[in-house]
This record gives structure tokens, C-alpha cells and sequence, in this order.
């Protein structure tokens, strides 16, 4: 198969589901299965494996994040009828001010996502997030974004989080050097997505919707739940997530045995999301718990089904064009370009465009640069550590509709499709681009 063919019809599809979704109003599930199907048939897959790859593909994305989608949605209503993320929204703005609620945001979420995958910290974080909106009479578009983009800053480029962290691995990179570049990198980063925000997300007016008032709680319960509690849910997944990231470096600082299983099961996502769940329930007070706890549940379950069914065809859409020799294509043709830290970027890209997942096109792209470093002269330590940025610089550019991420940021923050186009993939493509920016002028002393 041609290369200008196989981008062509790639470039199509991208064009059509944008058109479908924001123009005609198309529901974004119908338009991503009917992506996979128009790129499998140009492509010329034979049909059961279209179909197959197009249900696994579906399946593959719900297995890993379905269960953390449905535990965060059960812990975000809970939080949000008990008054604990108003509980939260207070406290964090004693400390912050209502004026720097946003950047509170952003720094939570480059903090968060050190260990925590970014789609799993949007869910957690999802009810402080709204509540503060609330609190500070700021847009839930701002928000969300700084939200999102302190997010996305540290899960591109700073392990332990799993992309960064199997790049180091495939280039032979020094863990404690990338960690060490990646977070002072990642700093400018987060902070451009902030006033990317400010500037460009609080041109939509999105109210943060919090179900109760302050004052009808107080009413109700008489007393809103403590801080210690109230964040407790929250915090004990990313403190749980955070410890199996650390049982998982290279050198085994819990060792191999009893005490990295133990790590290794209440860390999974999964595990300590209900963990979270456990501990939100805890919440409800004595005279809701009767039949309360189980309608409750039962709402975060219904919230999340719309949710859980974009991911999906997003997952199967991009299982499709994971199945195309993409990486084949981009590998010979770029090189030959010359183009310095400009390759390993635009392989990336390219990849995180076309199949959406960021972690994979961080996988795909370090797998191909590796067998290329010493042809490039990038053996040095640091030329490895900025070949791992890059690349995490093109992975971040853009999320779109077939990102899983882009349709958890979009719709756990009540925005159409439109305004997350001009939100999420307008500031993940600054994003990108900032961070190769620096990473080019590092390039210059020292490569």
C-alpha cells in the first residue's frame, strides 16, 4: 500500500468525523465506528478482520479504563450530593484565593499525574474540579483545561508514568536524568496551558452545575463532612497508584517479593479507585444510607454510560489504524530528512494524530528511533533524554476524537465537541509545540 494513500484516506477520515460531529451534530460513538469502517474498507482489510479488530479495539479500551471511568463517576456523585467537594472547594480556596483557582488546578494536575494516568486523574479530580468552578464563579471550560493541561504536561514527559517510563527503557535512558530534565521541561508546559485557558477557554461560559447548594446541605445534614474525609476518596487512589509506580522502578525498591505484589495489586487503578468508592460511601450520613447508597451508585453507573461508550469506539477506531503500517511508512521517509529532533517529533505526532493514544505513539516511536540513535549520533546520555522528549512533545499533539482522553475531558466537564476542539486539541497542540520548542533549544548545547 502507497504511504500518500494510506495518509490520505487517514486525513479523510479525521476531516469527516470533525465535520460529522461539530457541524452536522452527529453523535460522536456513531461517527468513530463509522471512521473504522470507512479506513478498514480504502485500506483494503479483509472483512471479518475489520470486524474483529474493530470489537477488540472496543473491548481493549473499556478493559483498562472502564472499571476506573465507573468507580470515578460512583465517587464523583457521592462527593457532590454529600457536600464533600464543596468541603474541598473550601479549603483548597482558603489556601489559594478564589483569583488563583485555576492555577490551583493546573499544578494539582502536574502533581497528580507524576504516578497517575492522566485519564484516571481527570476522573478522580473531576468533583474538586467542578466544585471549585463553582465556588469561584470561574468557567468549568478554564477549569477543565487547566486541569487537563497540568495533567497532560507530566504524563508525556515524566515517568513514572507508563509511556515516559518504557521510553527510558527502549532508548537505554537514565531514568534519574529524565525525571530530573522532564520536570523542569514539563514546568513551562503546564504553565502555557494555563494561560492558554485563560486566555482561550474563558471565552465559553460553561456553569459548573453542582447538583445542591452550600446551604441546602447545611440544611439537610446539619454538617458537612471534614476535609480529612472529604478528600480522603480522592487521595487515597493517587497515593495507592503512586506506591506501585515506585514498587516498579527498575530498582526495585520494595524487591521482588510479598511486598511488590502487595503494591503492585492495591496500586492497580482498578483496586484502589474502589478502594475509593469504599471509602466515599463512608460519606453518606446514617439517615441517607438506607436505600441513598444504592441509588446513588446506581447514578454514577448511569452517568458514566455515555461516557463509557465514546471511549470505546474511540478504542476501536484506533485499533483499526493501529493494525496499518503507519510506522513503517514514517520511519525510512523521515529519516532521510535530516531534520534533527524534528523526526522523533514528527513520527510521534503523526502517530498520536492519527491513532489518538498517546502512550502508544510514545511506545511506537522510541521502538523505532532506538535502532537509530547511533546512525543520528545521539549516544550520549542527554541525546537520549531529549529524543525521549521529543517524542513525548509529539505524542502530546493533538488529542482529539479518537483520543480516549479528549472525550473524558470533554464530557466529565459538560462541553460539546466544539468548544473541546478549540479547548482540549487547541491546548494539547500548544502544548506540543512549546515543548519542542525547548526541547530544540536544549538540542543546541547539547547534542
Amino acid at each position: 500500500m502507497a504511504g500518500w494513500y494510506l495518509f490520505l484516506v487517514i486525513i479523510v477520515a479525521i476531516v469527516g468525523m470533525v465535520l460529522l460531529i461539530s457541524k452536522f451534530k452527529w453523535h460522536p460513538f456513531i461517527v468513530l465506528l463509522l471512521s473504522g469502517y470507512f479506513v478498514g474498507v480504502l485500506c483494503g482489510m479483509p472483512v471479518d478482520k475489520l470486524i474483529t479488530t474493530l470489537t477488540s479495539g472496543f473491548g481493549s479500551i473499556l478493559g483498562s479504563i472502564g472499571i476506573v471511568i465507573i468507580a470515578g463517576t460512583i465517587i464523583g456523585t457521592i462527593l457532590e450530593k454529600t457536600g464533600a467537594a464543596l468541603t474541598m472547594a473550601n479549603a483548597i480556596l482558603k489556601v489559594v484565593g478564589k483569583k488563583h483557582a485555576p492555577l490551583t488546578m493546573s499544578l494539582t494536575g502536574y502533581i497528580v499525574s507524576i504516578p497517575v494516568f492522566c485519564d484516571s486523574g481527570f476522573v478522580i479530580l473531576s468533583p474538586i474540579n467542578r466544585a471549585l468552578a463553582a465556588k469561584s464563579g470561574v468557567s468549568l471550560a478554564v477549569m477543565a483545561t487547566c486541569l487537563s493541561s497540568g495533567l497532560y504536561a507530566t504524563h508525556c514527559l515524566v515517568p513514572p508514568t507508563p509511556g515516559p517510563i518504557i521510553m527510558a527503557g527502549t532508548l537505554n535512558a537514565d531514568l534519574g536524568l529524565v525525571i530530573l530534565v522532564g520536570l523542569l521541561v514539563s514546568i513551562p508546559v503546564m504553565l502555557v496551558g494555563y494561560f492558554y485557558a485563560l486566555k482561550i477557554s474563558s471565552k465559553f461560559d460553561i456553569p459548573a452545575n453542582p447538583e445542591v447548594s452550600l446551604e441546602e446541605l447545611v440544611d439537610k445534614y446539619g454538617k458537612l463532612p471534614s476535609a480529612c474525609k472529604s478528600f480522603a476518596p480522592i487521595l487515597l487512589p493517587i497515593i495507592l497508584i503512586a506506591f506501585k509506580s515506585i514498587a516498579d522502578f527498575p530498582s526495585t525498591p520494595f524487591g521482588s517479593g510479598a511486598a511488590k505484589a502487595f503494591f503492585d495489586f492495591i496500586g492497580n487503578p482498578v483496586t484502589a479507585l474502589i478502594l475509593g468508592v469504599g471509602l466515599a460511601i463512608t460519606l453518606i450520613p446514617k439517615s441517607e444510607k438506607k436505600g441513598t447508597s444504592f441509588n446513588w451508585i446506581s447514578e454514577g453507573i448511569h452517568s458514566s454510560a455515555s461516557i463509557l461508550a465514546i471511549t470505546g469506539a474511540g478504542g476501536a477506531f484506533g485499533a483499526v489504524l493501529k493494525s496499518l503500517p503507519i510506522a513503517d511508512v514514517l520511519s525510512g521517509s523521515l529519516v532521510q530528512m535530516n531534520a534533527g529532533l524534528l523526526i522523533p517529533f514528527i513520527i510521534a505526532a503523526l502517530l498520536k494524530t492519527a491513532m489518538g493514544a498517546s502512550t502508544v505513539s510514545m511506545i511506537v516511536t522510541s521502538a523505532m528511533m532506538a535502532p537509530l540513535m547511533v546512525q543520528l549520533g545521539w549516544t550520549s546520555e542527554m541525546a537520549k533524554v531529549l529524543t525521549l522528549l521529543a517524542i513525548g512533545a509529539g505524542s502530546m499533539t493533538v488529542s482529539h476524537a479518537n483520543d480516549s482522553y479528549f472525550w473524558v475531558v470533554s464530557q466529565f466537564s459538560d462541553m460539546d465537541t466544539a468548544t473541546a476542539y478549540k479547548t482540549q486539541t487547541g491546548v494539547t497542540l500548544v502544548q506540543g509545540l512549546t515543548t519542542l520548542v525547548i526541547v530544540m533549544v536544549l538540542g543546541v548545547f547539547f547534542l
